[in-house]
């Protein structure tokens, strides 16, 4: 599958009322299409057999380089799926070139996801991430949280996995300072997952930083605590 026959194919099942709608939605000035999610799913995962590969990656470096919507959601999910096996660096190079391309939560959690099987099978890949962290950019700071939300999914972490939560709770905590909305909401996200594993952890952050916090973020992250 070429690069224009993948945009043709997007172009052809789109929707031009559902287009406008979505870029009234998303705010961001970029080609919409009016692609729902379902048939990107279809048309991704015919992709990568007809490409014969696990993650067909230039194909979704173009996909993703064409800055179209539809198009970037694609260039994800064809990462996304690629089976997860030593030598994937490409993969991860791939997707953390994409981070300072970030300029909407849609896209960039669609990408995040892939990000996070990445991390998960490498976890030293954090050291990066906590480069992110630092970043003047609204959205690598907030990519650092997304795309570390599976630490916070693990309901009986070993010593490793746990140390490396604390790790990121750490990072959580000097983003409460941050007056981004969107940083807030990843931190209050973070710790809402976590609160469904480990309540008592997610108490002693509270305890220790809800001062800090937005009302709107405790809320958020106390919402199964019934704080």
């Amino acid at each position: 599958m070429t690069p224009d026959a993948a945009i043709a194919a997007l172009k052809a099942a789109g929707h031009p009322q559902k287009a406008v709608e979505m870029a009234a939605y998303h705010k961001v000035p970029r080609t919409y299409l009016g692609v729902a999610n379902p048939v990107i799913d279809a048309f991704a995962r015919d992709w990568r057999k007809a490409s014969g590969e696990d993650a067909p990656l230039p194909l979704a470096r173009a996909l993703w380089q064409s800055d179209i919507h539809e198009a970037r959601v694609a260039a994800a999910k064809l990462v996304d799926r690629g089976r997860i096996r030593p030598g994937d660096g490409p993969a991860w190079r791939i997707i953390a070139g994409w981070v300072p391309d970030f300029d909407a939560w849609a896209i960039a959690d669609h990408a995040a996801i892939a990000g996070q099987k990445r991390l998960l099978a490498d976890p030293t890949r954090l050291n990066e991430v906590e480069t992110w962290t630092k970043s003047p950019h609204l959205w690598t700071r907030r990519a650092a949280m997304v795309m570390t939300l599976p630490w916070a999914r693990i309901k009986d972490p070993d010593a490793d996995q746990r140390a490396i939560r604390t790790r990121i709770l750490g990072w959580a905590a000097a983003y409460l300072s941050d007056p981004e909305w969107f940083i807030q909401k990843a931190v209050a996200w973070w710790l809402r997952d976590l609160s469904k594993r480990d309540p008592s952890e997610t108490r002693a952050f509270l305890d220790a930083h809800a001062s800090r916090m937005a009302p709107f973020a405790r809320r958020e992250a106390g919402k199964y605590l019934g704080t």
